[in-house]
C-alpha cells in the first residue's frame, strides 16, 4: 500500500484537501504539507520561485524517508511534483496532476498576473480576500499574491517543464484537466501528455479551475482508479 501525498496549488493550502480525505480508502496513509508562504507557513529565505518549491518537496521526502509515494498535485502542486520527479524519480511511484498549467510564455504570464493585484482583489472581491487572509494567516496574503505574480512572470520567461524536460520524466503520470477550466486549456494539457513517456490523460467533465468547486467524489474515484488502491 503506497502512501499518498497531496500537494496544493498557488495561493492554496493543505487544509483545502479536507473534503477529499474521508472519500479515500481508509487504509491509505495520506500526507500533505504547506509550501513556503502558504497556509500560514513562513516564507523561505530562498527566492519565491518554482525551483524553491521543488527543493522543499524533495527535502520533505528525504526527511520522511518513506517508500516511493503516490502524489496528487493540484495546479502548481502538480507542476512541482513533475519537476521533482524528473530530478529524483526514486521518491515517486505515480503522479496524478489536475489543472496544472504547462503553456507558460510571457504572454500567458501577463494574462494570469493581471488577476493577481491584491488591492483590486480586496476592493472587487472582498469575500475572496477574506478567505485568503484566513487561509494564510499569520502570513500576509497580499505579499503572497505579489510574490506569486512575480513567480509566474519568471515561469513565463523560463518554464521548467518544456517538451524536452517532460520527456525525461519516467514516473507513471496521469494528467487531468477540467473541461471548463479557463486557466488551463485541454489543448496544452494534451500536448504535455504527449511529451510524457509513461502517461495517461483524463478530462474531467463539468469542472472549472478552483479547487473549492471540484466534485470531490469524482476526484476520489479518479485517484483510486489510477493508484489502484485495494
Amino acid at each position: 500500500m503506497k502512501p499518498l501525498l497531496l500537494l496544493h496549488g498557488a495561493l492554496g493550502a493543505q487544509n483545502q484537501f479536507e473534503p477529499l480525505l474521508s472519500l479515500l480508502p481508509e487504509q491509505v496513509p495520506v500526507y500533505s504539507f504547506n509550501l513556503a508562504g502558504h497556509g500560514g507557513a513562513p516564507f523561505s529565505e530562498a527566492p519565491f520561485q518554482m525551483e524553491t518549491f521543488v527543493t522543499q518537496l524533495l527535502q520533505w521526502l528525504e526527511e520522511k524517508n518513506l517508500p516511493p509515494m503516490n502524489v496528487f498535485g493540484y495546479s502548481m502542486g502538480g507542476y512541482v511534483a513533475l519537476e521533482a520527479a524528473r530530478q529524483q524519480p526514486r521518491w515517486f511511484h505515480q503522479i496524478f496532476t489536475l489543472a496544472s498549467k504547462f503553456a507558460w510564455s510571457p504572454e500567458a504570464a501577463q494574462h494570469e498576473t493581471a488577476k493577481l493585484q491584491p488591492e483590486v482583489v480586496q476592493e472587487k472581491v472582498p469575500q475572496f480576500a477574506e478567505a485568503l487572509r484566513q487561509r494564510h494567516a499569520p502570513q500576509d496574503w497580499q505579499e503572497l499574491m505579489r510574490r506569486t505574480a512575480a513567480m509566474m512572470q519568471q515561469l513565463g520567461a523560463q518554464p521548467l517543464l518544456t517538451p524536452e524536460t517532460l520527456a525525461q520524466i519516467t514516473v507513471p503520470v496521469r494528467i487531468a484537466v477540467g473541461d471548463h477550466d479557463p486557466m488551463v486549456t485541454i489543448e496544452e494539457t494534451v500536448q504535455a501528455y504527449r511529451q510524457l513517456p509513461n502517461a495517461q490523460l483524463q478530462i474531467i467533465p463539468a469542472t472549472k479551475h478552483p479547487l473549492e468547486q471540484l466534485h470531490w467524489p469524482l476526484l476520489a474515484q479518479a485517484l483510486t482508479h489510477f493508484f489502484a488502491y485495494a
